[in-house]
């Protein structure tokens, strides 16, 4: 007869009590709540940082990073429907009621299913009722760099724009275009 110190001691408690512990942790890790600023800007380093690596842990960070989230299969057709800067700040997630725009080279898109990324207090609320294409190619969570006009950006980061427009062309709704003054 076994007793109960054997059996805390047997091989398959042992196993099974280390892969347990071992999954929580792991769970723990990845179920996260929403960002903070702090936490995007050091996403954004890390994945600033992969872009150019040429080593195989940065190629694996690219990998990561663009199958994070997966492009959305029900998107509505593109709107062209004409937004002024005006209304386009109203729909900086201040209001709960209305939903979340931001613009890139002067697609409007709907980002309100991601009100935890982009909401107020969120990592990504400075691009929220704005078009912030320069931060974005700058990869800059600075709200002085939030603006539209990216003239000035180099090609390296005229790339990074154009990678996320890309992005959210695949997952977010376009609902029209910012108006031209």
């Amino acid at each position: 007869m076994f007793s109960w110190y054997d059996t805390l001691t047997s091989a398959p408690v042992i196993i099974a009590t280390t892969l347990g512990v071992s999954l929580a942790a792991v769970l723990a890790t990845q179920i996260k709540g929403p960002q903070t600023l702090a936490q995007a800007q050091t996403q954004v380093q890390e994945v600033k940082a992969s872009v150019n690596a040429a080593d195989v842990k940065g190629k694996a960070a690219q990998a990561g990073a663009s199958v994070m989230s997966a492009p959305s299969t029900d998107l509505a057709p593109p709107k062209d429907d004409p937004i002024t800067l005006a209304e386009l700040a109203k729909h900086d997630g201040s209001d709960p009621s209305k939903p979340i725009y931001l613009a890139i080279k002067g697609k409007v898109f709907d980002v309100t299913a991601k009100r935890e990324m982009y909401g107020p207090g969120r990592g990504y609320n400075v691009f929220a009722g704005k078009d912030g294409s320069k931060g974005l190619g700058m990869s800059s969570l600075d709200p002085v760099d939030a603006v539209a006009d990216f003239s000035g950006l180099n090609s390296t980061q005229m790339n990074t724009l154009d990678q996320w427009e890309a992005f959210f062309t695949k997952r977010y709704n376009i609902v029209g275009r910012v108006e031209s003054s």
